[in-house]
């Protein structure tokens, strides 16, 4: 059962679809909406802000105090491959950022459908490498993104295992769109929910413009499409009331059955982009907490690796030799 805060925020959201559903605004108009509302996220107390250019990107890092230099969290945003910037997700990655004790460098990468495919991912793929110019190692870096952030971060990993380039230690999904082309099963299941409608119709429509003239079954723009062996362990989380569940639960199971580590968290009842509302909805900070451990897991199995191949590597001793008594 949904926390009586989650229960406030579907209310507030679903009275301010009828709105948005009758005016149908312009993207211009939502892109603004968005940023206003940014005005009242903040970052947590301890974590700190500072500009950076990656490639020509605007981009920032998000730096917890404390948190170890050499690891980084790269996070891609979300907001439907159309709209989302540095200022609507600050507050969020500040938040999982000082969870997980990494530095966190977010990049406001190009958006449809000025900049349909591959825009957005060909911008996340030049992050990827600004990272190891800097010096840092594959393994200290692990990808992360919600909903079309979360179906791009999971789309570089293809796109670099595809190129044989070196893959990051992990990556996490916070509900990745995983599937743009939302099929009419998906809708029907929401139909009966004119916020999950609304946002299922919606998301049908930024699909078609991120994709352009190709198809959404392209294994770059519906990462489901993808063969997926030989990728790094993933965290998906994902909540049974949303559009995107069917669509996350699939491609974890087939991954899995590609033989990739999948940790699947899922959630009862929750809206679309619930992690956005940490401050408010307990489920969210819960969902932040889970990801968290799940980055220590990937922290603590590298350290027993290492461990392990120094114990294999280190010369053996030979054994003292006994005289023999006479």
């Amino acid at each position: 059962m949904p926390s009586p805060q989650h229960l406030l925020l579907k209310q507030f959201l679903t009275a301010a679809t009828g709105p948005l559903a009758r005016r149908r605004p312009s993207l211009t108009g939502l892109r603004l909406a968005l940023e206003v509302g940014s005005l009242f996220q903040f970052l947590p107390w301890g974590v700190h802000l500072e500009s950076q250019t990656v490639e020509g990107m605007a981009a920032e890092w998000i730096r917890p105090t404390g948190a170890p230099a050499h690891r980084v969290l790269l996070y891609l945003h979300g907001g439907g491959y159309v709209l989302g910037s540095l200022n609507s997700h600050r507050s969020l990655i500040g938040a999982l950022a000082q969870r997980c004790q990494l530095n966190a460098l977010a990049i406001d990468y190009r958006k449809a459908p000025d900049y349909p495919f591959p825009a957005a991912l060909d911008d996340a793929r030049l992050a990827y490498r600004w990272l190891l110019g800097q010096g840092y190692q594959p393994h200290d870096i692990i990808i992360a993104g919600d909903s079309a952030g979360g179906g791009l971060a999971l789309a570089l990993l293809i796109a670099l295992r595809d190129n044989q380039e070196p893959l990051p230690a992990a990556a996490i999904g916070l509900s990745p769109w995983t599937d743009l082309a939302l099929s009419t099963a998906t809708i029907r299941r929401v139909a009966h929910e004119e916020l999950q409608l609304l946002e299922a119709l919606t998301m049908r429509g930024w699909g078609g413009q991120y994709a352009a003239d190709l198809s959404l079954a392209h294994p770059l723009i519906s990462p489901v499409q993808a063969e997926l062996h030989d990728l790094p362990p993933l965290l998906l989380q994902v909540s049974d009331a949303e559009v995107l569940c069917d669509d996350v639960l699939g491609f974890a199971g087939k991954a899995q059955l590609a033989g990739v580590p999948v940790t699947l968290q899922t959630f009862e009842g929750l809206v679309h982009w619930w992690h956005l509302f940490w401050r408010v909805v307990p489920e969210a900070r819960q969902a932040l907490d889970k990801v968290a451990t799940f980055t220590q897991r990937i922290w603590a199995a590298q350290a027993e690796a290492a461990r392990i191949v120094a114990g294999a590597q280190r010369p053996k001793t030979a054994a003292p030799r006994l005289r023999a008594r006479l």
